[in-house]
Order: structure tokens, then C-alpha cells, then sequence
């Protein structure tokens, strides 16, 4: 459970690093979502820019079978090798959003 616990505030710590890096301007807000008791965490960006509607996912990441998965990354970032920073072992991150046979060729967790 310690580990769960060191998850959680290493991804929140990572939203927030992330958060103050976007890019947006008073009509476009970038929110951070998280969910300790089911463990999703999201970066989003809501508003409105030129007449035209602002929502976009930034990142998703879910803590499942005490793994982190990365469902989706919207940045330009490696946001694994971020976590291998952070301290978290390569098994212990799966990239969600690579078919499992892409999965089987990276040095990170199948699942």
C-alpha cells in the first residue's frame, strides 16, 4: 500500500509540473483531474479560443494492479522515461495506449 501511496503523489506531483507548463490564455484552463479512490489522474484543457471550443485530454494515467499505465500522452515528452526519473522501475509502468505486441518490444510492462 506504501507504494500505491508513493504513486499517487508522484503523479500529482507530475500533473501540477505539467499544469504550470501549458500553455493557454485567460479563456482556456487547464485542469488537473484525480481520482485517489478509483486512481485515475488527467491533464485536460477546457475553454474557448477564437470562437472555437477548447477540450483536449493532455495526459491520462491510472495506477492499475499497482502498476502506473499510461493511457494517453499528448505531449511531446516521454512522459516513462519522466517516471523512471521520478524513481518508478521500468516493470512497474505499462504503456496503455501501445497494442499489447507493442508492449512485448519496449523495456517497460506488458500489463
Amino acid at each position: 500500500m506504501a507504494e500505491i501511496a508513493t504513486y499517487r503523489t508522484l503523479l500529482t506531483t507530475l500533473l501540477e509540473r505539467y499544469a504550470q507548463l501549458a500553455t493557454g490564455d485567460d479563456e482556456v484552463e487547464t485542469q488537473i483531474i484525480i481520482d485517489t479512490q478509483r486512481d485515475h489522474y488527467q491533464l485536460v484543457q477546457v475553454g474557448w479560443q477564437n470562437k472555437r471550443r477548447i477540450y483536449g485530454c493532455i495526459l491520462h494515467l491510472d495506477i492499475k494492479d499497482n502498476k502506473i499505465w499510461i493511457q494517453h500522452n499528448g505531449t511531446e515528452i516521454e512522459i516513462a522515461d519522466e517516471l523512471v526519473a521520478l524513481g518508478i522501475p521500468k516493470e512497474k509502468i505499462v504503456v496503455g495506449f501501445h497494442s499489447p505486441y507493442k508492449r512485448q518490444l519496449t523495456e517497460f510492462a506488458v500489463a
